[in-house]
C-alpha cells in the first residue's frame, strides 16, 4: 500500500524535466533495514540521514535478490551497477545463467557509463574488494579506499572528505552522479574516538527475534560472519555487538551530514537526488544468527532505501523492490537510455503516484541452500538441503517467530507459495532444486573446534 503525504507531482516533475538532477547515492555496507532512527530504531541517533526520510520517500520492502557467495555484498553491488539479476550476473563465479543473458556484456552497459553517455560526471569512492571492479573502473573518477583493521576508525571521515573535495573543486558544467560506498557499518565495528562507546550495551534492547541458537541447520551455519560471535549467543555479547554497530552508524551519519551541509550551502541540494541504501542487511542476534547469509526479514537480503530530492514526494511505500531497480530508476531521472537486458524495474511509477507496485511477489536466494518468496502478507523460506520449510504470516508476525508450515490448516498456502517460488526461480534463471534426493539432517549444534573469523 502506498502512503504519500504530498501529492503535488506536476510542478516537481516539471522541475525534473527542465534539468537533469544531480544524483548522490550513499550506499552503506551491511546496513540493516531498520538502521536509522527514522526507520524505526529509536535507540539510534541519526539526525542527518533522518532528514532524508523526513523529506523523501521510504521503500520499506527493498531487497538485494540473492548471493552465491558468503560475501553477499559482491553480487549485490554487481546487480546494482549492471541491472542484472543474481543468477545472470556478469563476471561473478557461480551465476548459472550469466552466459546466456550477459553474453557480450561490456563496461559501456554499466550504470556509470550509461549515465556518462547522458551527460553526467561520474564519481565513485568506496572499497575495492568484493565489488564489481569492471563497473568501478567505468567511473570518470574511481577512488578505492581499503580500510583494514584499525584504519576502519576513520573510514567514514575519509570517504566524506573525498566527496567534499570533489564537490568543492569540480566544474559545474555537468550534473554529477556520485556513488559513495564506504565499508561502514561492516565489521570490524570500530569507529572514530568521538563515537566509540556512544551507545551503552546495557541500555540496548535485544532484538525481538533473539535466540541463543538457530533451531536447525540452514546450510551455512559457520560461515565467516557467524564466527564473529560465540555459540551459544548470549544477551551480553549481543548487546555489545549492537552497541558497536550503532557507534559506526552514528559516525557515518555525522559525516553524511557534512556532505549535505556543503550541498545546501552551495545551492546544489535543491537539484540533487539523494539516495540512501545498504548493499545487504545483517542479523545481529535474530534467530541466533550474526550474519547476512540468511533470508529472514532481519537478515541478509532486506535493505534500507530512501530517495529524497526534486520531484520526490514525501511518503512511504510498501511496494516490493530490488536494489537492481535503481539502475533504470536512475536512468529515468537522468534521461539516459536503459541498456538491453537490464532486469530491474524503474520505481518511477511508484514515485510519481501512477502505480502502487511494480511487482506482486519478490524472491530471494542464498547459494544452493536457501530460497524464499514473499508477497504483502505471506513469506515462505525453503531449505532444500535439509528438507525444511518455513511459512510466516508477516502481517501478524513481522519478526518471523511462528513457523506455520507444518500446521495442516496452512498446507494449501505452503503449496501455493512453493509454486510461486518455483515460478520466480524459472523467470530469473535459477535452476537449483527445491528438493534433493538425500537431504541432510536438520539438527545442528556448534562443532567443538570452530575456526576463527577472518577479516
Amino acid at each position: 500500500m502506498l502512503r504519500v503525504l504530498s501529492t503535488v507531482f506536476t510542478l516537481s516533475l516539471a522541475c525534473l524535466s527542465a534539468a537533469q538532477p544531480n544524483i548522490l547515492h550513499i550506499h552503506a555496507d551491511d546496513h540493516r533495514p531498520d538502521g536509522l532512527a527514522a526507520l524505526g530504531n529509536r535507540v539510534l541517533k541519526t539526525p542527518n540521514l533522518d532528514t532524508l526520510v523526513a523529506r523523501g520517500m521510504v521503500f520499506s520492502h527493498c531487497y538485494t535478490q540473492g548471493s552465491m557467495v558468503g560475501a553477499v555484498c559482491q553480487p549485490s553491488r554487481t546487480m546494482l551497477l549492471s541491472g542484472h539479476s543474481w543468477q545472470r550476473l556478469p563476471i561473478v563465479k557461480g551465476a548459472k545463467g550469466a552466459q546466456t543473458l550477459t553474453k557480450g556484456w561490456d563496461a559501456s552497459m554499466s550504470l556509470p557509463k550509461v549515465l556518462s553517455a547522458a551527460g553526467y560526471e561520474t564519481w565513485h569512492c568506496g572499497k575495492s574488494g568484493n565489488e564489481f571492479t569492471a563497473a568501478l573502473k567505468a567511473f570518470d573518477t574511481n577512488l578505492s579506499m581499503n580500510d583494514p583493521g584499525e584504519e576502519r576508525r576513520g573510514s567514514s571521515q575519509r570517504h566524506a572528505d573525498a566527496a567534499i573535495d570533489f564537490l568543492s573543486q569540480r566544474h559545474k558544467d555537468r550534473p554529477f552522479y556520485i556513488y559513495l560506498a564506504p565499508p561502514v557499518p561492516h565489521d570490524p565495528r570500530i569507529t572514530a574516538p568521538e563515537f566509540t562507546g556512544f551507545y551503552k550495551p546495557e541500555s540496548i534492547p535485544l532484538p525481538a527475534a533473539f535466540m541463543p541458537q538457530h533451531p536447525f541447520h540452514n546450510g551455512e551455519m559457520i560461515v565467516r560472519d557467524e564466527l564473529l560471535a560465540p555459540f551459544p549467543r548470549t544477551p551480553e555479547d549481543t548487546k555489545q555487538q549492537l552497541a558497536d554497530y550503532y557507534d559506526c552508524i552514528t559516525g557515518l551519519d555525522h559525516h553524511v551530514g557534512r556532505i549535505l551541509k556543503l550541498l545546501k550551502e552551495s545551492g546544489e541540494l535543491e537539484n540533487t537526488l539523494v539516495i540512501f541504501s545498504g548493499d545487504n542487511g545483517l542479523s545481529l542476534g535474530e534467530h541466533g544468527l550474526f550474519g547476512k547469509q540468511n533470508l529472514y526479514e532481519f537478515g541478509g537480503m532486506h535493505v534500507p532505501l530512501v530517495i529524497a530530492g526534486p520531484g520526490i514526494p514525501k511518503g512511504h511505500t510498501d511496494a516490493l523492490a530490488y536494489l537492481m531497480d535503481l539502475f533504470p530508476t536512475f536512468c529515468e531521472f537522468g534521461g539516459a537510455k536503459v541498456p538491453a537486458g537490464v532486469e530491474g524495474r524503474s520505481l518511477q511509477p511508484i514515485i510519481q503516484g501512477k502505480q502502487e507496485k511494480v511487482r506482486d511477489v519478490l524472491y530471494t536466494g542464498y547459494r544452493n541452500c536457501q530460497r524464499a518468496v514473499r508477497d504483502q502478507r505471506w513469506k515462505l523460506i525453503r531449505y532444500p538441503l535439509v528438507n525444511k520449510t518455513q511459512l510466516f504470516d508477516l502481517q501478524a508476525d513481522p519478526h518471523e517467530l511462528a513457523n506455520l508450515a507444518d500446521q495442516p490448516e496452512h498446507a494449501a498456502k505452503v503449496k501455493e507459495m512453493m509454486a510461486v517460488l518455483a515460478d520466480q526461480m524459472q523467470q530469473y534463471g535459477d535452476t537449483h532444486p527445491l528438493t534433493v534426493d538425500h537431504p541432510a539432517p536438520a539438527e545442528w549444534s556448534p562443532p567443538a573446534n570452530l575456526p576463527k573469523a577472518k577479516e
